[in-house]
């Protein structure tokens, strides 16, 4: 039976590689096992729709209308401007609003796209104005935005608890620790990098007082946005409502403050928005009950234990084995998204991590910065290639910015993240979730 399974894996990898839409990818190796290894279908679709009913899961769809409403409503602008405040002086500021900005917007979307598609219209032809390369632009831009998978609330945190029976609280706040150092990193390479930029040009130097009224002023526009994040994560962790409850206070706000406050959503604008929504939400249910048929098609035939033995057989040192772990994370990474790679592959490793004595939350963080990377890794890279299509740059444009960032920025908090587990426990442990 592990044979077919092994020919099943390979199978899977060949459709994913030729770039054949995920559902279909996940179905014909579904088939595959129907046919060759003795798996009901019946039963699994029975199983998996039993599963997908979760209120749980109805988060997801929230926060992705959540993030979409976002570039509509010209939320996103007034976060730009207010981190404009600290940083706008300082030759690299603007990189470190960019960073900075991803990370509240992760806060309010929970996804990793909504990042690059709400800042990345209005922030890369900024830059570019202001003398940036456009290629560092929309690569700064692109690899901030996976903070929205880390910052909580994140969407394949949710999925991570629920496929796992984890505490979703929990999962949340294990990333928050990775998720602030690279914001930290990436921000000092962004502002170390931009002093070889000759050619950035520097916003005029106004009168004290002139630029204090300019900014109170984009201060007070932008308190409506920022009690966005107030709401839902003082909601979640005051106990006031559950994560999925959050998701939808998240998409109910942004719609009067866009009509109302910032008045830049039309009804024309609203309807695109759920539109948009809509499809981008059926297409990911769809994948997520294929994927997770296909994972607990997996956990029946018992390839968990086949894993654990096989690794176990190859060495017992724990640190080699956390550093295998986090090489096949990243590579899964590369070719399926982040929500994808959680259901798949999560069921499978935990039981193997559990062994050599790793928390389920601490594992959460471990795979949350592992797929959060791989969004921004080719071949899969979804994530890079909307950043190319919005900042207008071509492959060879962004390819070293975005190497450097994540060689220096990203790949050093994977493996603190993995052989540190204070980074991603101490917070969890200080709301007393685990």
């Amino acid at each position: 039976m592990l044979t077919i399974v092994l020919l099943d894996v390979i199978l899977l990898v060949a459709l994913l590689m030729l770039s054949i839409p995920l559902p279909y990818c996940f179905g014909g190796a579904l088939a595959f096992m129907a046919i060759f290894g003795d798996v009901s279908m019946k039963s699994m679709m029975l199983w998996g729709f039993n599963q997908i009913i979760s209120p749980v899961l109805l988060a997801s769809p929230l926060f992705i209308l959540a993030g979409t409403l976002m570039g509509s409503t010209g939320i996103a602008k007034k976060l730009l401007d207010f981190a404009d405040i600290f940083v706008g002086k300082i030759k690299g500021g603007i990189g470190v609003t960019a960073v900075v900005t991803c990370a509240v917007i992760g806060a309010i979307s929970g996804s990793g796209f909504t990042g690059v598609a709400a800042t990345g219209p209005i922030l890369i032809p900024r830059m570019v104005k202001q003398g940036y390369p456009r290629g560092y632009s929309t690569a700064l831009v692109t690899v901030s935005s996976v903070l929205g998978l880390l910052i909580p609330p994140s969407v394949i945190m949710i999925i991570y608890g629920w496929v796992t029976d984890t505490s979703i609280l929990a999962a949340f706040l294990s990333t928050v620790g990775p998720g602030v150092l690279i914001v930290i990193l990436f921000s000092i390479i962004n502002l170390v990098w931009a002093q070889k930029f000759d050619g950035i040009i520097m916003e005029e130097e106004l009168p004290k007082l002139e630029r204090r009224k300019i900014n109170r002023n984009k201060f007070i526009t932008a308190l409506p946005a920022l009690s966005m994040p107030v709401i839902i994560l003082g909601g979640i962790y005051g106990g006031i409502f559950t994560p999925t409850e959050a998701a939808a206070v998240s998409a109910v706000v942004a719609i009067p403050i866009g009509i109302w406050v910032y008045k830049e959503l039309t009804p024309q604008k609203l309807y695109e928005s759920v539109e948009e929504s809509a499809t981008s939400v059926g297409a990911i249910m769809t994948m997520i009950i294929l994927t997770l048929m296909l994972s607990q098609t997996y956990v029946l035939l018992q390839v968990p234990q086949a894993i654990i033995s096989i690794l176990f057989h190859i060495t017992q040192n724990k640190v080699i084995l956390l550093i295998i772990i986090n090489i096949f994370l990243f590579l899964v990474g590369m070719i399926v998204n982040d929500v994808t790679g959680m259901i798949l592959v999560a069921p499978l490793l935990l039981p193997l991590v559990t062994k050599l004595g790793i928390s389920p939350v601490h594992f959460a963080a471990i795979m949350g910065v592992n797929l959060a990377m791989g969004g921004v890794t080719p071949p899969y890279a979804s994530i890079l290639y909307l950043g190319m299509r919005i900042g207008k740059a071509e492959f060879h444009e962004i390819l070293k910015p975005t190497m450097v960032f994540l060689i220096l920025g990203y790949v050093p908090v994977v493996f603190v993240t993995t052989f540190w587990s204070d980074l991603s426990l101490f917070l969890p442990r200080l709301f007393g979730l685990i």
